[in-house]
């Protein structure tokens, strides 16, 4: 019987390109996001690839209930659960002292941080008697500090503690935790994401300078499925995570801001 996955946020970027990573597996898919036609669109898609079978909900990760029905919908339809992505997310773009509403904060809180802590909730038995897997998609920002994602860092590194924390209960049940902390990769994420006004960005990320969404899902498919602790995309990222304890302080900072302020954006 194939494996049975949940993705939220699948309607576009790198939800969208691991469904389709998972469809090539012959899985079945639960794909949830707001935009319910995209999400059929996918479903399509999904099965033309291969999937045994793919649901389209529409789901509001940020509201419990949503994600209780997005895991109850899945276990009727699919019998169980293997393997849950908890993918959705906001960006924000914005020193902390340009916010023009600190309350913002709770909004990037409650799409990066609390949906995953929902999802979990409602999915950890189903994924415990399947010694399933715990997959969430966070940042490089959830690493390291990065100037103009304070918010957004913060909500990063919320689940970090999260999961690390969370892979030490669950491992004598067998379920594994993966966290992928992707550097900057191109999708629509830049142009809905929020500026210090709370408005949208509109922008985009230079395609030339940065990785696609279907080759970050590609590598984080690769490392699910080999049930890897931490995801990392770039030679970047890898050096962060493996000597950042080591690297003075005040060099770190600069290194960070240096390449903060070398992001290449684009208007929409």
């Amino acid at each position: 019987m194939s494996i049975v996955v949940i993705i939220t946020g699948a309607s576009e970027g790198i939800g969208r390109a691991l469904a389709k990573c998972f469809a090539r597996d012959g899985a079945r898919l639960v794909l949830a996001a707001r935009n319910e036609e995209r999400l059929r669109e996918l479903t399509v898609e999904c099965k033309a690839l291969g999937a045994a079978g793919a649901l389209a909900l529409k789901v509001d990760v940020t509201r419990s209930e949503d994600c209780r029905m997005m895991v109850e919908r899945t276990i009727a339809e699919f019998g169980q659960l293997d393997i849950l992505v908890n993918n959705a997310g906001i960006t924000m773009w914005a020193k902390f002292s340009d916010m023009t509403d600190p309350s913002l904060a709770s909004k990037v809180m409650d799409v990066n941080f609390m949906s995953s802590v929902y999802g979990t909730y409602f999915a950890l038995p189903h994924l415990i008697k399947t010694r399933g897997r715990l997959v969430v998609v966070s940042s490089l920002a959830g690493l390291i500090g990065v100037p103009g994602h304070s918010v957004y860092g913060a909500s990063k590194h919320a689940l970090h503690g999260f999961i690390n924390s969370l892979r030490i209960e669950v491992a004598p049940a067998g379920v594994s935790c993966t966290i992928v902390a992707p550097d900057f990769v191109v999708t629509e994420i830049h142009d809905r994401g929020l500026a210090a006004d709370g408005k949208k960005m509109g922008r985009r990320l230079d395609p030339k300078r940065y990785m696609s969404a279907e080759t970050c899902a590609e590598l984080i498919h690769s490392g699910v499925m080999a049930r890897k602790r931490l995801v990392l995309t770039s030679l970047r990222g890898h050096l962060a995570a493996r000597f950042r304890d080591w690297i003075p302080n005040w060099i770190a900072d600069r290194l960070v801001s240096r390449h903060a302020k070398g992001s290449t954006m684009l208007n929409s």
